[in-house]
C-alpha cells in the first residue's frame, strides 16, 4: 500500500510539472500558487492512506466501524471521517486505536525499513487534523521526525498546536515527553494544570488523564516523543 501511496503521490507531482512550458512565464518551483496547491493535494493524499490503512486493519479483524468506536471509547461520525480521509486522529485516540488492532502506532505512520534516519527539515511527513471547520485553525498538525527508522520504540514529533476552546483530556498506554519550542502551551495532567513557555518540558505516564493545547490566543510548537 506505501509503494502505491508514493507512486500515485510522484504522479501528481508529474502531472502538475507537465502543466507547465516556457509560456507560462514561470516554472513549477517557481509559481507559489502551484508549490501550495500541489502541497495541498499531497496532504489530501496523505490523510486518505491514514485511514485507508485503519480500515483495512479494522475489516482483517472483523469489526464493524461502530463496534470499534465502542471499543476505543472514540465517536463513530470520527472515526468514519478518519477512514474516507477527512480527519486525522489525535496522538492519543490513534494509540488507543492502534492498540484495539494489534497493531503499532507506527504501523499507522510509517513502518520504515531503515536502521538509522536522518530527516531533514523539509523532509517531515506531516499530518493534520482539524476540528469541524478548517478555516477556524482549531486543532493541530504533527511532523514526523523518525518515520523510516524500522522497528522504533518513540515516535518523535514536531506539533504545532492551533487555538482551540475544546478540552478533550485522554489516556493510553505508554508516557509523553514534551517540549516547548515556540509559543505558550496548557498542560493537564491528572488534576494538575500548568502554563509552559519555551524552553519549558513535561513528561508524565500516558495512563493518567492528560492534556495539551495552546495557551490562548497563538498557536504553540512543541517536540513530543511518545513511547506506546
Amino acid at each position: 500500500m506505501d509503494q502505491e501511496f508514493k507512486e500515485t503521490s510522484y504522479q501528481s507531482f508529474r502531472d502538475t510539472v507537465d502543466g507547465y512550458g516556457e509560456d507560462k512565464g514561470s516554472d513549477f518551483l517557481t509559481d507559489p500558487a502551484a508549490v501550495e496547491a500541489a502541497r495541498l493535494e499531497s496532504q489530501t493524499e496523505m490523510e486518505t492512506n491514514h485511514g485507508s490503512k485503519l480500515k483495512s486493519a479494522r475489516e482483517n479483524l472483523g469489526y464493524s466501524i461502530k463496534e470499534l468506536a465502542a471499543k476505543v471509547g472514540i465517536s463513530l461520525e470520527l472515526l468514519e471521517e478518519v477512514e474516507e480521509g477527512r480527519r486525522i486522529l489525535p496522538l492519543g485516540q490513534l494509540i488507543k486505536v492502534s492498540k484495539a488492532l494489534s497493531l503499532k502506532m507506527a504501523d499507522f505512520i510509517s513502518e520504515g525499513d531503515k536502521p538509522f534516519t536522518i530527516v531533514r527539515a523539509k523532509e517531515r511527513k506531516s499530518f493534520k487534523r482539524f476540528g469541524k471547520s478548517r478555516e477556524e485553525h482549531r486543532g493541530y498538525e504533527y511532523e514526523s521526525l523518525a518515520s523510516d527508522k524500522k522497528d522504533r520504540l518513540m515516535e518523535p514529533f514536531i506539533v504545532t498546536l492551533h487555538p482551540t476552546d475544546a478540552d478533550e483530556p485522554s489516556s493510553h498506554d505508554g508516557q509523553e515527553f514534551i517540549y516547548v519550542l515556540e509559543g505558550q502551551m496548557d498542560v493537564l495532567v491528572g488534576e494538575k494544570r500548568e502554563v509552559l513557555d519555551p524552553g519549558d518540558a513535561v513528561y508524565y505516564d500516558s495512563g493518567d488523564i492528560h492534556l495539551v493545547k495552546a495557551h490562548g490566543d497563538n498557536p504553540a510548537k512543541i517536540l513530543a516523543v511518545l513511547i506506546s
